[in-house]
């Protein structure tokens, strides 16, 4: 599916700024909203203080709520690679989704379609590391977990956006909590076991969807070390 910039729905919001640091992050998030039309009006709405570059619909529908030169209000408080105010750096696309408090639907093949074509445009344009393209809830474990442990991030990958290890190559070492933080997830130099438990959760979400319990089992670290070689090898 290519994308027809033509084809996307301006809804203009004022809820954003001017950037203040270069542009290098896509951040994807999903609503948490019962509809994409309480989204929409939450974002142009400017009392709310929030809105992103861009939002998906369930079918397929792209809208552009803020111009991309601009610092759209998405993000929050966040982290990641040692660098903050991401709002600052990134886009962020919005994808409708009740999420955890609506039962965490499926994302309709359709959606999905329309993120994937969406990135590539946003990527044609910009130069983006693929290990800086993340999740709300990598950038702020334990304060949000959208887009959420359904969320495609391997067929994603597959189609260009982002990183996905290789399935038919075991984990050869195990990792430590400690490397956590050098793929790019904001750890204390001492963390509590609290916020520990927030990271493992949030890099579970992305890499182990099926086993979200923010517990550091010997899975997990392999997972973790696995994790951490293939964005070594893509921040350069």
């Amino acid at each position: 599916m290519a994308l027809i910039r033509e084809t996307i729905i301006q809804a203009p919001s004022v809820n954003f700024d001017e950037r203040r640091q270069p542009l290098s992050m896509l951040v994807l998030h999903y609503t948490g909203m019962q509809t994409g039309q309480a989204a929409l009006g939450r974002m142009c709405d400017p009392e709310a203080k929030v809105a992103a570059h861009y939002m998906v619909e369930e079918d397929g529908r792209i809208f552009q709520l803020v111009d991309e030169s601009k610092r759209a209000w998405h993000a929050g408080v966040g982290t990641w690679r040692g660098l903050d105010d991401i709002n600052s750096r990134s886009i962020g696309i919005e994808i409708v989704n009740g999420g955890h408090d609506y039962g965490l639907p499926d994302f309709p093949e359709i959606q999905i379609d329309a993120v994937i074509a969406l990135c590539r445009d946003v990527l044609s344009r910009h130069q983006i590391l693929q290990s800086d393209i993340v999740g709300h809830s990598d950038i702020a474990p334990g304060r949000k977990d959208d887009p959420g442990e359904k969320f495609p991030w391997e067929k994603l990958a597959h189609a260009g956006i982002g990183l996905w290890p290789d399935e038919s190559k075991k984990a050869l070492s195990v990792g430590s909590v400690e490397l956590l933080a050098e793929i790019g997830y904001g750890l204390n130099a001492s963390p509590s076991d609290q916020e520990i438990t927030c990271v493992i959760r949030a890099f579970q979400q992305r890499w182990m969807q099926d086993n979200v319990t923010g517990e550091p089992c010997l899975e997990t670290l392999c997972r973790v070390a696995q994790i951490a070689s293939i964005y070594r090898e893509n921040t350069i």
